[in-house]
């Protein structure tokens, strides 16, 4: 009785065998694929936390706004902070550098340079600057909430009521 269960356990492992190496052999083909790069995490990445990283000058547009010819370089320091990168040997280019990093890939890279002539601000060049948080902020406020009543609404009870009122 033992040796029929056996042989029957042996059977169905040989019927699997086959669907097993196919399966094997698929994995091993798409091994290089982005597919699998793209879809399913890095072995190495599980267990661990990779904190998100902000690094450098965060900038908006509405800072980039403010700027004026002619500024001195105090006046910049205020609006757009302390710069990243001071270098002596361009003692008249302030270096504003901003990196985003989420699970140790980099996602945002900006950089910004404003020169100075005569310790006033001449000009400025750098990457397109992401819009305000404020602007960001109302923005998001709008999709979400859609329609912003204001004090003067009545709402919907109220103008109900405004009908059995009216003469």
């Amino acid at each position: 009785m033992t040796s029929i269960r056996s042989s029957l356990r042996i059977a169905r492992r040989l019927r699997s065998a086959p669907r097993h190496a196919l399966l094997a052999a698929a994995l091993a083909a798409l091994g290089g694929c982005t597919v699998l790069q793209t879809y399913l995490p890095e072995p190495r990445s599980f267990g661990v936390y990779k904190l998100d990283i902000n690094q450098g000058n965060y900038l908006s547009q509405d800072m980039v706004d403010r700027l004026r010819v002619g500024q001195t370089r105090q006046q910049v320091r205020l609006i757009l902070g302390t710069p990243l990168v001071a270098s002596p040997f361009h003692a008249n280019r302030w270096d504003y550098v901003y990196e985003f990093k989420r699970q140790g890939q980099q996602l945002e890279h900006r950089t910004f340079a404003v020169y100075f002539v005569d310790d006033k601000l001449a000009r400025w060049e750098g990457d397109e600057m992401p819009p305000s948080v404020m602007d960001l902020n109302r923005a998001a406020a709008n999709r979400s909430l859609g329609y912003m009543p204001s004090a003067d609404d009545k709402g919907f009870l109220g103008r109900f009521l405004d009908i059995f009122r009216s003469p």
